[in-house]
């Protein structure tokens, strides 16, 4: 099939030259096997180092995470802890202080009894007291009594009447 041209001439539109087609074969298989042991080889070789890289980044960040759930875990234990440990000092504390008012109401019911008993013993020592100096007036009127009894002469029942007089005087005194 051709294309034909003034002069006669015809100009082919397909011509296959078998020179040509073994030539880009041999071409093409050379580009080929310089591709493969040039090209192919250091490609792959970067590729895979990529991917090696990648999956160490990959294992980094797992262990960051893990690492990090670690962390978090820990943390709230720790605070958890804390909270049990605040509790029981504030429930120590309410404690103490309850043993601390128990013990102060002690003493000052012991400081209320003592002052009651020294306040009775007082009471006693100036109830003694009163009957001694009553005492004392009263053996002072005996013997101004017996004076008088004395200085006069009485009979044994107007002694009796004297003495009874006297008992009652000194009963309303």
């Amino acid at each position: 099939m051709g294309i034909t041209l003034s002069a006669g001439e015809t100009l082919q539109l397909v011509n296959i030259n078998t020179d040509t087609i073994i030539f880009t074969l041999i071409n093409t298989l050379i580009i080929f096997l310089l591709y493969k042991f040039f090209l192919h080889k250091p490609v792959m070789k970067i590729l895979d180092e990529r991917k090696e890289k990648i999956a160490g980044e990959m294992k980094a960040a797992e262990d960051a995470q893990a690492e990090a759930e670690a962390m978090k875990q820990e943390y709230s234990d720790k605070l958890k802890e804390s909270r049990e440990e605040a509790a029981q000092i504030v429930s120590a504390a309410v404690k103490r202080a309850g043993e601390r008012e128990n013990q102060i109401l002690a003493e000052a019911q012991q400081e209320a009894a003592e002052l009651k008993k020294k306040a009775e013993e007082s009471i006693e020592l100036e109830k003694k007291k009163a009957i001694n100096e009553i005492k004392d007036q009263i053996s002072d009127i005996v013997i101004m009594a017996s004076e008088k009894v004395c200085e006069k002469e009485i009979s044994k029942s107007d002694n009796e009447a004297l003495i009874n007089k006297f008992i009652a005087e000194v009963g309303n005194e």
